[in-house]
């Protein structure tokens, strides 16, 4: 259905079993996933986390300011897309980290050219950085890179399969939506699956957003294939 996406993986999901850091493990089996949709052509670009080194909202405190602690929190997104596109060329699958902030001693920086060259090669491409900037999620650098890119559509991979009306790890009754509306998504306080400004950006560009769980063989494929899968935000 779609041949160029945008993939949102959390630093916890790469987390693995793990207390913390980068399981290889977890990794190559993600790698596994994607290797056959590589193949047939899609064109994949990785929006990376750091929640499993460091959250900018664990640093934040009277001594560290928060554009210091969301500064700790982008090079902890470095760390796991260099290791994870090291998995992923290790894998057979070639693939290039780009950054939003400046490390060019150990990573390229992303800009939209170059992006663009490495997927016109057949190249998986994985954004560090988030949009390099302090106060903004990369959820919301995913949706804005989603955009820059040109990709068809965000697929935001969670612990669960979509969007539900109340927490479904607390709540048995909780209720999955099939589709729901951008406004619906924003108005509701007990929807947390992204960030507000996320899903605000995606509103105002009509950008399409697929909430699936990760962790399941083949559902990227089914997220990227068909309408059978997870929870559709959008008009």
């Amino acid at each position: 259905m779609y041949k160029r996406i945008l993939l949102k993986l959390s630093g916890e999901q790469l987390q693995g079993n793990l207390d913390s850091g980068f399981d290889i493990e977890r990794a190559r089996w993600i790698a596994n996933e994607i290797k056959p949709l590589q193949k047939e052509g899609k064109q994949i670009v990785i929006m990376i986390g750091g929640g499993n080194y460091a959250r900018g909202s664990q640093f934040e405190s009277e001594q560290i300011q928060r554009v210091t602690a969301d500064n700790i929190g982008m090079l902890a997104t470095l760390m796991n897309a260099l290791a994870l596109s090291s998995v992923l060329n290790a894998e057979g699958i070639s693939s290039r980290a780009l950054s939003s902030i400046q490390a060019d001693q150990v990573v390229d920086q992303f800009t939209h050219r170059r992006a663009l060259s490495h997927l016109d090669k057949g190249r998986v491409v994985i954004i560090a950085g988030g949009i390099g900037r302090p106060y903004l999620t990369t959820d919301t650098a995913a949706v804005s890179l989603a955009l820059e890119l040109d990709c068809e559509i965000v697929l935001k991979a969670t612990k669960v399969d979509g969007v539900f009306n109340k927490d479904p790890s607390k709540f048995s009754d909780a209720t999955k939506y099939d589709t729901i509306s951008y406004d619906e998504a924003l108005a509701n306080v007990d929807i947390n699956v992204m960030d507000k400004a996320a899903l605000g950006l995606a509103m105002e560009h009509k950008k399409p957003i697929r909430v699936f769980a990760l962790l399941k063989e083949g559902n990227i494929r089914l997220a990227i294939d068909t309408t059978d899968i997870g929870t559709l935000i959008g008009s």
